[in-house]
């Protein structure tokens, strides 16, 4: 289901990368945009660009990881935009590091956002369209949910769980003879901050794996 002007999206980890692309893709197409993250400020900046490109964005602070949120977070954008068309479960964290050194609470915390967050948000999703029989969510994924590389293995093991995740539920959907559309965009390596913000014990500064494209690339791709 391609994106109509006026579309409800909500589009999580909204406030930076492929994120706050995704949210300018959508804009300037006029849709209604709930843009959901964790940073307030950041998030009201991306709602400026949003409104200057010609579409209508409300800003929600949430955790995803915290399914009490994310389902605070949806009510949100029903209650001021209306039904919502399409989820797109864009949230990552991740850490450059051997998984020798890697701490289990880094180990949980890249799980939660990047794979479990994408499970709640999924079924955050489901529980409003599936009563109306009308939506699309879209899994925002990784070339490394089919190939995973070394000093990043828990986000590569978080991206293989979503790919299987979504696989089951594109199964269940299709039994349900659903409207409801479910899909995984898989990314190539990316230009965005990531590479600044993201923890590492690596000795040089990481990078993608080239070829190395920017933001507006996977927008386009999401859209």
């Amino acid at each position: 289901m391609k994106a109509q002007r006026n579309a409800v999206v909500v589009v999580t980890g909204a406030s930076a990368g492929v994120g706050r692309a995704i949210v300018r893709e959508f804009a300037k197409r006029g849709n209604w945009i709930g843009l959901v993250a964790r940073e307030p400020d950041r998030l009201e900046v991306t709602r400026k660009e949003a409104a200057a490109l010609g579409g209508r964005a409300i800003a929600v602070a949430a955790d995803i990881a915290d399914p009490v949120q994310v389902e605070a977070a949806a009510q949100r954008v029903e209650d001021e935009l209306g039904p919502i068309d399409i989820w797109i479960n864009n949230a990552m964290v991740t850490v450059f590091s051997p998984l020798k050194e890697v701490q289990p609470e880094e180990v949980r915390r890249v799980t939660e956002v990047t794979y479990l967050g994408a499970v709640y948000g999924t079924m955050v999703a489901l529980r409003h369209m599936l009563p109306r029989d009308h939506g699309s969510i879209v899994q925002v994924g990784s070339g490394l949910a089919y190939r995973a590389i070394p000093l990043q293995a828990a986000y590569c093991g978080a991206k293989h769980a979503l790919k299987g995740f979504t696989e089951s539920l594109r199964c269940e959907l299709i039994h349900d003879k659903s409207k409801v559309n479910v899909t995984m965009v898989q990314l190539p390596g990316l230009n965005t901050i990531i590479y600044e913000w993201a923890k590492s014990r690596l000795s040089k500064k990481p990078q993608p794996v080239p070829p190395i494209y920017q933001p507006e690339v996977a927008a386009r791709a999401v859209y």
